[in-house]
């Protein structure tokens, strides 16, 4: 049997369904976009006949009455959302600070959902999807069979997470930054060197793990031991794996995957009577604004936070408007040395 035309339309090859655009109704009416956009206003003026043709290409695609649609065809933004593995802490609080901040003037709602590992996310993640015109995905907040049912329903950008097809990208730069904040505390003399993060739980983290071990291997250094896994990127874990990690006293440096996680460190390190730097180098990530006021100031990477948040934001509105060439947007990191590592302060 023969599918419905508008069943056919709009899809792509394999398990992935692509919204239809302005751009098709526009081509399969023989209009512009422009004109598309006000045949779908009752007060615009437009010929009856012009009129009839963009709403029969409208049905036969099934774009209409799709509100992310009306939204494509230039009516007003109802609502845009991000999705995050958590919220706490400094790191998150920028992101959502940069995203709202490009959102701002758009005429759009945002929503931010926490899925905090819960059983129920999937299902709220779904039903967000169908009441909202775009979303931001980041990390591992969701599933990946949820998130290719998102991407068949709404425009989605991800965010700090690994590339999927046709699917816009936005991430920060962490392998060679980490590679080179770990080459220079072996430079500093440094050998047994812990690594404090859970590379599985972050796709950020894994990244910084792999540039970790690549230095090693440049260097000739065998690996200490694995990365130690904290069960949240706060200070009280890193406090946790710190006193985990002085056990050995041996161990001359910490590199930790993000600031908090090193001011957890610093309070073990004082616990056990362990000085930084004198015999223990701490390095962090972020560049959090505590991170310049810790005691000695700690030697970090400093990522871009609030324009990460931004720039996906302004992807996804590229996507709501009917970009239809998905984008791998990569910003830089910057390594930024202070006490904590052995420099002078």
């Amino acid at each position: 049997m023969t599918k419905p035309e508008n069943e056919a339309v709009g899809r792509a090859d394999g398990p992935h369904r692509r919204r239809p655009t302005v751009y098709q109704v526009a081509e399969r009416a023989g209009v512009s976009i422009a004109t598309v956009s006000r045949a779908l206003r009752a007060d615009e003026p437009v010929a009856p006949e012009t009129r009839r043709r963009v709403l029969a290409a409208a049905r036969a695609l099934n774009w209409w009455p799709s509100r992310a649609a009306q939204t494509l065809a230039g009516e007003a933004h109802d609502a845009v959302a991000i999705i995050m593995p958590d919220l706490a802490g400094p790191y998150y609080a920028q992101v959502v600070a940069g995203f709202e901040s490009e959102v701002v003037g758009r005429d759009s709602v945002v929503m931010v959902l926490a899925t905090h590992g819960r059983a129920a996310s999937e299902r709220l993640v779904r039903e967000l999807a169908s009441r909202i015109d775009g979303l931001v995905v980041m990390g591992e907040s969701v599933p990946e069979p949820t998130l290719h049912e998102v991407v068949a329903q709404v425009p989605v950008v991800l965010l700090a997470r690994p590339a999927l097809p046709a699917v816009t990208t936005v991430s920060c730069e962490n392998v060679q930054a980490a590679e080179a904040l770990t080459r220079h505390l072996l430079d500093h003399g440094r050998r047994r060197l812990r690594f404090v993060g859970d590379p599985e739980g972050t796709p950020d983290v894994q990244e910084r793990w792999t540039g970790f071990g690549r230095a090693h291997a440049a260097a000739g250094v065998p690996l200490t031991a694995g990365p130690v896994a904290c069960e949240r990127l706060e200070a009280e874990s890193g406090y946790r794996a710190g006193l985990d990690v002085l056990r050995d006293p041996e161990v001359d440096a910490v590199f930790c995957a993000n600031d908090e996680l090193a001011s957890g460190v610093y309070r073990a390190a004082a616990e056990v009577g362990r000085t930084v730097p004198g015999d223990l180098a701490v390095t962090g990530w972020d560049d959090v604004t505590h991170a310049a006021h810790l005691s000695p100031r700690l030697t970090t990477v400093r990522q871009p936070m609030r324009e990460l948040g931004a720039a996906a934001a302004r992807l996804l509105f590229e996507q709501i408007g009917g970009a239809r060439t998905p984008a791998t947007v990569q910003l830089d990191t910057e390594m930024v040395i202070r006490a904590s590592c052995g420099c002078p302060a």
